[in-house]
Order: structure tokens, then sequence, then C-alpha cells
């Protein structure tokens, strides 16, 4: 409520509460880094290329009933199990 009173006879946002707003900004999620950082990894690369030709050939195909199920998963595998040994070492 006092935040609110602040704000109401300024008419302007507190300066404490513009710097927190752009801390938040500047956070990166150490999950995606290094999910980014294993997707580059040699087994993730071979996976990835599997998916994409896959996915190629099915898109080039009129009619039919392949999907690439088990390259996304495959390729997932290969990634998750790279971020599981690698994730809590960035975590503090």
């Amino acid at each position: 409520m006092v935040l609110e009173d602040k704000m109401i006879l300024n008419g302007e946002p507190d300066e404490e509460e513009e710097e927190e707003e752009e801390e938040e900004e500047d956070m990166v999620d150490p999950l995606e880094v290094v999910r980014e950082k294993c997707t580059q990894s040699e087994h993730c690369v071979h996976a990835r290329e599997r998916l994409e030709a896959c996915e190629s050939r099915v898109g080039s195909r009129s009619a039919t009933s392949e999907d690439c199920t088990e390259e996304l998963f495959d390729f997932l595998h290969a990634r998750d199990h790279c971020v599981a040994h690698k994730v809590f070492q960035s975590v503090k």
C-alpha cells in the first residue's frame, strides 16, 4: 500500500522498482544455455541430422503414414542425456 501511495503522489515508478525490472531482464535460464551447448555436441548433431532428413523426406511426400516421432525422441534423448550431466554444474 505504501508503494502505491508513493507512485500516486510522485506519478512515477520508484527507482528501486526500475532497477529490479532491469535485473530480471538480464537473467538467463541456465537450462537453456546448457541445452544450446548440448545441441551442438557430436552425438546430438548426428541425431538432429537424422531428424532433419526424416522431416524433409516426409515433407516431400504428399501422402505418407510415416512420421518422425522416433527420430525426434532420439534427438531429445541425446540432448537431455548431455544436459543431465552438465546442468547442475551451472546451478549454484
